[in-house]
């Protein structure tokens, strides 16, 4: 079981996401905070394992919140949840230590799935951020902790998916294109982050960028 904590100043948007999150017998939602006072507050009572919080919020935003978050309770994994999809937004809270970002136009089977990989230890970063954050770097360089592996440690089947997702297809739409599961694709993703030691998409895209299988 995977404890949730939702923080968002919008109660409209906690309930929506409560509802689809509880249809998840996995997921258990322990408490809300309509801001990141609120959140710590929060935390400090009640068991945790995964803060999904927007960026955006009164009294104390969502960057403020990770710098207490990661001095007072380093166990707890953040999965940022937001509209902005700015890279500086993105980047910052990356680097104050949240371990995912995914947009709120997102299905919920990839915010589960986001639940579960930072809930295990690992980063998740949605297509759509990796692309902007690939963007990004276009124009003003590499991304720092780009992966140095090489593509020949990745399987065929891995490099078809890596290929894919830097074309920014979604999990699904790559196991339509390759007639396979999602549940299959989401293991070669996995795969292809560990054997390329890439932290996020925008790592997976620089690396594919880097060996020429996109241009």
């Amino acid at each position: 079981m995977i404890r949730l904590i939702l923080a968002d100043d919008h109660a409209i948007i906690r309930d929506g996401i409560r509802a689809l999150l509880t249809e998840d017998a996995g997921l258990e939602i322990t408490a809300e905070a309509s801001n990141g006072q609120e959140l710590l507050d929060k935390l400090a009572t009640t068991p945790c394992d995964v803060v999904l919080m927007d960026v955006n919020m009164p009294v104390m935003d969502g960057f403020e919140a990770m710098l207490h978050l990661r001095r007072d309770f380093p166990d707890v994994k953040v999965l940022v949840l937001s509209m902005l999809d700015h890279p500086n937004y993105v980047v910052r809270m990356l680097n104050a230590g949240a371990s995912g970002y995914v947009l709120k136009n997102a299905d919920v089977a990839e915010i589960i799935h986001a639940i579960r990989t930072v809930a295990s230890g690992r980063q998740y970063l949605c297509t759509e951020i990796g692309l902007n954050l690939l963007q990004q770097v276009s124009v003003s360089g590499p991304l720092p902790e780009a992966t140095t592996r090489k593509a020949n440690d990745l399987s065929k089947r891995e490099l078809e998916v890596l290929t894919l997702i830097a074309e920014g297809l979604t999990n699904a739409e790559i196991a339509d294109k390759l007639f396979t599961s999602k549940r299959t694709i989401e293991t070669h993703r996995q795969n292809i982050i560990e054997k390329t030691q890439a932290k996020n998409t925008a790592a997976l895209i620089k690396f594919a960028v880097s060996e020429g299988l996109i241009e």
